[in-house]
């Protein structure tokens, strides 16, 4: 026997095809992983920051559409349509409504024992253009009214204010109006007059009156 122990293991020498752990051979790969985790890290602050300058570009544009809003509104109360005190004040529009429709009533009903009751409240709810005219057509109805014993009677049926301000209204009504003469069965007619109102002295008075 030789001094050589047998019992020990053999060293082998690794194959060239298989390189061991550690060598040239996971370069490569750990090359891409630390590659992939650089760009995550830079896509990373970018994705981060996209929010914040989303924010801001929402805050520069909500802040503009009110700038617009704001324009827009002012623009629409300084109009003529707001200036309409009809599509605005209910109270002052039902007041005019009122006052012209208590006037025509009072001044298209008459009887032949009121005629001059008729006239005296014209006076008193019609001026300017409409006081003359309606003073010279009264002139024949109040001869007529006498001769024929000719009773009107006049209901508003529906008025409306087209256009109202703080001293003038113009307004559509429509009339109901029943003729009686003595001896004759009634007959009843509808109307519909254009109507010019002017405030004075604190009373809503009719100033011209058209047909439609």
């Amino acid at each position: 026997m030789n001094g050589t122990n047998t019992d020990a293991p053999l060293r082998t020498r690794p194959a060239e095809d298989e390189p061991a752990p550690g060598t040239e051979a996971d370069a490569p790969e750990a090359e891409a992983e630390a590659a992939e985790t650089a760009t995550e890290a830079a896509r990373g602050p970018r994705r981060r920051g996209w929010p914040r300058l989303l924010g801001g570009l929402l805050a520069v544009v909500l802040l503009a559409a009110g700038g617009v809003l704001y324009a827009e509104g002012r623009q629409l109360r300084d109009t003529p349509a707001t200036a309409n005190l009809a599509l605005t004040d209910a109270q002052a529009t039902a007041r005019v409504t009122g006052d012209v429709s208590s006037a025509l009533g009072r001044i298209f009903s008459y009887g032949p024992a009121t005629t001059a009751a008729t006239k005296e409240s014209a006076k008193q709810v019609l001026a300017g253009r409409a006081l003359g005219q309606y003073a010279r057509l009264f002139g024949q109805v109040e001869k007529q009214a006498a001769d024929q014993k000719l009773t009107l009677t006049t209901h508003v049926v529906r008025a409306g204010v087209t256009r109202l301000t703080g001293r003038s209204a113009h307004l559509l009504v429509f009339l109901d109006q029943v003729y009686e003469r003595r001896g004759k069965a009634a007959t009843t007619a509808s109307a519909q007059l254009t109507v010019t109102a002017e405030l004075r002295d604190g009373h809503w008075r009719i100033v011209e009156i058209g047909s439609t």
